[in-house]
């Protein structure tokens, strides 16, 4: 199918939502974005992009403009509470002839997909109210009381997306009994090396960013930011714990908090509206897959979109292609929710024993193209 007279409306400025643009400014469809936020944002903390991630940035020709700002991760380490080693993984030979897996801040990722998409522009502080079918289009009413309609409206805005709200009879993200904590701490280490420290149900993670920051990561138990959290981590982990935490007292405003959550639907696609990445298909974090699966559901779209016959056609066969793979990363990522959960003495012998078979078993579906 050509692109050149249809019209299509991507809701969300992020991930998802850009890298969809780039997917498809060579396909001829007229193209809106809109975003609910005011205007880019320099806030956010890390981001890590495994070898899947990578290799639809190269495809999507954006790899280069984020190897420029980022750190290449070789090693991840896995080790108990107590900062005994349970196994560690070469990831730059496990992803070799994928794409390299790196790490850096979520503003500069941003930056680089927003230059990416050129000239398309981006209407900032929009978000629809209302979605509604006529026919084969969509009819849009955003917040500024306008109109339009469209051929295709992409819901790419996140976990607790608004399309999904309107379009999908309000089916809300459930909490996965984790509320996590994230924030920005200098570098303290050289090596580029993505490290875990592993407590029952709990995980405290660090991972360079630049050569200047270290991205921060704990998960605790379901009540929203408890009380004392900060000691408890301190206490219950070894260093670098305790000193990454002294970051937040120097500046709180880098800490950004809420609950892990899931998106389980039994379809993706309302007539000519979809979701895609997070907004479809999100995840806990574990697996760190919810920027790679939004970048291949771009690039799998646009694949779709070009060969199929009609618009619904396409939308029938991106699901049928994309729904293995996002069912297999939702429960790999339930398998290692549980392998955490376990009782420490088991999960320790388990883990020193299984834990690389475990981690090559989890990505390796993951390595063929999307």
């Amino acid at each position: 199918m050509r692109g050149a007279g249809v019209r299509v409306l991507i809701v969300g400025g992020g991930v998802a939502g850009l890298a969809t643009v780039a997917a498809l400014r060579g396909w001829g469809a007229t193209i809106d974005v809109v975003e609910r936020l005011p205007g880019p944002t320099d806030s956010g903390t890390g981001i890590y992009l495994t070898g899947n991630a990578t290799r639809v940035l190269d495809v999507l020709g954006l790899r280069e403009p984020v190897a420029d700002v980022a750190v290449e991760i070789t090693r991840q380490r896995s080790a108990n509470q107590r900062g005994r080693r349970l196994f560690d993984i070469d990831v730059a030979a496990l992803w070799r002839g994928v794409g390299p897996c790196v790490s850096l801040p979520r503003a500069q990722l941003h930056r680089a997909l927003l230059a990416g998409v050129g000239d398309t522009p981006i209407r900032w502080g929009r978000q629809p109210v209302a979605l509604v079918r006529e026919g084969d289009l969509v009819a849009v009413e955003f917040d500024d009381d306008s109109t339009e309609r469209y051929d295709l409206v992409i819901g790419a805005d996140g976990v607790n997306s608004t399309v999904r709200r309107l379009a999908f009879d309000g089916q809300a993200a459930r909490n996965l009994g984790q509320y996590a904590y994230r924030w920005l701490a200098p570098r303290i280490d050289d090596e580029p090396v993505w490290s875990v420290q592993l407590g029952r149900g709990r995980q405290f993670l660090t991972i360079p960013i630049s050569a200047e920051q270290t991205y921060c990561y704990y998960n605790d138990g379901p009540v929203a930011d408890r009380p004392g959290w900060r000691e408890e981590l301190g206490a219950t982990y070894p260093e670098p714990a305790a000193t990454m935490l002294k970051a937040l007292d120097a500046d709180p405003d880098t800490l950004h908090a809420g609950p892990n959550q899931e998106v389980v639907l039994d379809s993706w696609s309302r007539g000519p509206v979809l979701l895609i990445g997070d907004a479809a298909h999100a995840t806990s974090p574990n697996m760190a897959q919810g920027a790679a699966m939004a970048l291949e559901d771009a690039y799998v779209l646009a694949a779709s979109l070009a060969t199929a016959g009609s618009v619904a056609d396409a939308l029938r066969g991106y699901e049928a292609r994309r729904r293995p793979r996002t069912d297999w990363v939702l429960s790999q990522t339930h398998r290692r929710d549980k392998a955490t959960g376990l009782p420490p003495a088991l999960r320790d012998v388990v883990l020193r024993r299984l834990g690389e078979q475990m981690f090559r078993s989890n990505y390796g579906p993951l390595f063929a193209q999307p």
